[in-house]
């Protein structure tokens, strides 16, 4: 069923304001800390609802470029200094560089609609269709890592009908869907139960967790989380003095 006049020019509003922000930023003509206009000041300027603009804004925040404080407004976001650019690895590739034998297992496939967390994590709409899949990798015969990801089938809908029983769906991403920015957040965890049996790891066991989102454009295309045994793997970096030390 096709939204009437009214929600399509709301939407195109809201892509709108979405990107015209975003482009202040990304050019730095709004650095870090400054403050954007208020909700009310771009109501006028756009001549639609708040809530549009709040949607937009609200993108925005999720998106990490933005952040809302309270009666005091929303300020472009200062970067982090832990925060660090890595590349997107093919975990294929990972374990033939160890020169070990690579393979790959699909534990469980299931199409489903998002559900709040997805939403929020991923600007999805309500129930939008997204493909969960949960898979093994191997080196050597030993679980190297466990993969579990959501893929955002509007964006991405030949994932739907894709076999992911004989390629990993990071592999088939990487080789079939064009990705513009990519966000990772890395955190040391105690394993669970699951993960302990599916790394072949005693509960409690120090595990590395690489979350990534990432998104072609505004679009959102897949989220993962990527359990590694914390013996058994390292992240390394390699950067230069920054051009303004």
């Amino acid at each position: 069923m096709r939204g009437t006049g009214a929600d399509l020019q709301e939407k195109s509003l809201h892509e709108r304001i979405r990107n015209d922000v975003e482009r202040h930023i990304m050019s730095g003509e709004w650095p870090p800390g400054y403050r954007i206009p208020f909700e009310h000041e771009m109501t006028r300027q756009y001549a639609c609802s708040r809530m549009t603009v709040n949607k937009a804004l609200g993108e925005l925040v999720q998106r990490g470029l933005i952040e809302r404080r309270r009666r005091l407004g929303s300020f472009v976001r200062q970067p982090h200094a832990q925060s660090a650019v890595l590349e997107i690895h093919d975990i294929e590739r990972e374990v033939q560089a160890l020169g070990l034998v690579y393979r790959y297992r699909l534990d469980q496939r299931r199409l489903r609609p998002a559900g709040k967390n997805d939403g929020a994590a991923m600007a999805l709409a309500a129930d939008a269709p997204v493909l969960e899949l949960t898979c093994t990798h191997f080196a050597g015969g030993v679980p190297f890592c466990l993969e579990e990801r959501l893929i955002n089938v509007t964006a991405v809908p030949e994932a739907e009908f894709a076999d992911f029983s004989q390629i990993g769906p990071g592999t088939w991403l990487l080789k079939m869907v064009p990705w513009s920015a990519a966000e990772h957040r890395i955190s040391a965890v105690s394993a669970d139960r699951k993960n302990a049996a599916a790394l072949g790891i005693g509960s409690g066991a120090a595990c590395l967790v690489i979350d990534r989102r990432t998104w072609h454009g505004t679009d959102y295309i897949t989220r993962v989380s990527v359990t590694y045994p914390g013996d058994r793997h390292a992240l390394v970096a390699q950067f230069s003095p920054s051009q303004s030390s």
